[in-house]
This record gives structure tokens, sequence and C-alpha cells, in this order.
């Protein structure tokens, strides 16, 4: 195997193979040979192509990502990324690398990376996350963030986004305009959030910074709500809030 690896990505929303692309472009080692819209393109790709990494979403139209991971022989390394959690137990019966839950933070994704090179033995490429991180660009500055909940995505920009609340396996946006909810960790979007913007306040709480109104003993005063300061968060957040 060349110390280059090749990725395919399936997904049938634009914003997901957009996003993905643009991570498999931050890593010097993988090149993306092809995005496709379902998996009848991705076939034909991969009859020209010799692919090494498939990243495939799991619910796409007329065939689903796990029928095409059981329909593939010499199979590349598969990670499924999905936004549903339900189909873990059967995509790893079929001995898929990783499952990705969207919305996919950079470095979930690139411990899923780490996973592949690790089977595949690569000593040439094998550093560590730590390692790898380093060589990456600067994040670039974003004002957005998307995620999907059903099958819509939503484009949440973070001046309108006030707080976010945990609830289990799923998370909830409170925007200056609706609440959206979708299947996510408040661990994983603190990772993902600019940390200059958003910060932890609690173990259900994350809170858009420039939104808090009124700090009244260990109550957040935003949009008319009130907010808990857990007693674990409140160093943290008054060295961040009185900067």
């Amino acid at each position: 195997m060349s110390e280059t690896l090749k990725v395919l990505i399936v997904d049938d929303e634009y914003h997901a193979r957009k996003l993905l692309s643009e991570y498999v472009s931050k890593l010097a080692f993988l090149e993306l040979i092809g995005t496709s819209a379902n998996v009848f393109e991705a076939m034909n790709i991969l009859r020209q192509e010799d692919v090494d990494i498939l990243l495939s979403d799991i619910q796409m139209p007329e065939i689903t990502g796990l029928e095409f991971a059981r329909s593939l022989k010499n199979s590349p390394a598969v990670i499924f990324t999905t936004a549903y959690s339900e189909y873990a137990v059967e995509s790893f019966e079929l001995d898929v690398v990783d499952y990705l839950l969207k919305p996919i933070a950079f470095p979930r994704f690139l411990q899923a990376i780490n996973k592949v090179i690790e089977r595949k033995g690569n000593n040439a490429i094998n550093k560590p996350v730590t390692e790898i991180v380093k060589l990456l660009p600067e994040k670039t500055e974003e004002d957005s963030i998307v995620i999907k909940s059903g099958y819509k995505l939503y484009k949440i920009n973070y001046c309108d986004l006030l707080y976010i609340e945990g609830q289990r396996e799923y998370v909830t946006f409170h925007t200056t305009k609706q609440r959206i909810t979708t299947l996510s960790s408040l661990k994983d979007l603190e990772e993902k959030l600019p940390s200059h913007l958003f910060v932890r306040i609690h173990k259900s709480y994350i809170v858009s910074i420039k939104s808090i109104e009124l700090i009244d003993k260990n109550i957040l005063h935003i949009a008319g709500k009130k907010l808990p300061l857990g007693s674990s968060y409140k160093d943290n957040f008054m060295k961040i809030f009185e900067k």
C-alpha cells in the first residue's frame, strides 16, 4: 500500500459531502478521488479506482449504506457517517472501521482515520493523532455550524445561537429564530464550537458569551431564560466571561 490513502465519499447531502471533503483536504496523506450523491455513482468510481477508505452515509435513497457495504468485494476500509445511532450494532457486524454520528467534529474524524491507519499497519504514515494535528494548517475562522435534524440540514449562524441544551443522546439548539433538536453530545460540540464565542456552564448547557444578559449568583439570564451555572464550571466560566 502506498503512503497516500485514497478516499471516496458517498452521501446524498451536499453539505455533508462538502464538510468531509474539507476534512480530507486537511490531511496530506489522504487523497480524495471522488464524491458521489448515491451508491450507483460510487459503484462506477470503485470500478475505475482503487479506494482505501470509503466514507459512506447510511440513510440514502434506493440503496442504503449498509446494503452497499454488504455488496462490496475486496471492500475498502468503511467508515459510516450518519445522524442515526440505531444502525451501530448492524454496521459493526459488517466489520466497519468506525461509526461517526453527525454533526461530525474534525477531531472525531481524525480518530476514525487513525483507526484505518492502525488496521492497515502502514508505518510510513502511522503517526499519533497529536502529531498529525501539529502538521495541520491553523483553523480558519467560521461563523456558522451545519447540523442535521431528521432529513433536514440547518445552517445556524453563531450570531443567532443563544445556547445549547443537552438531553441525553440529543441536544437542542436555541436560537433567536427557532429551536432545533439533533442527535449529538455537548462534549463534541464543546470541542467544535469556537471557545471565544461559546462556553460550557453546566453539564446540560453551552451558552453564547455575548448573549448573557445578567449573572445573578449562580444563575445566568439569556433571552428571558434562567440557566444554572454549575459549580465545577464556574471558575473557568468567570475567567472567560471577565476577559
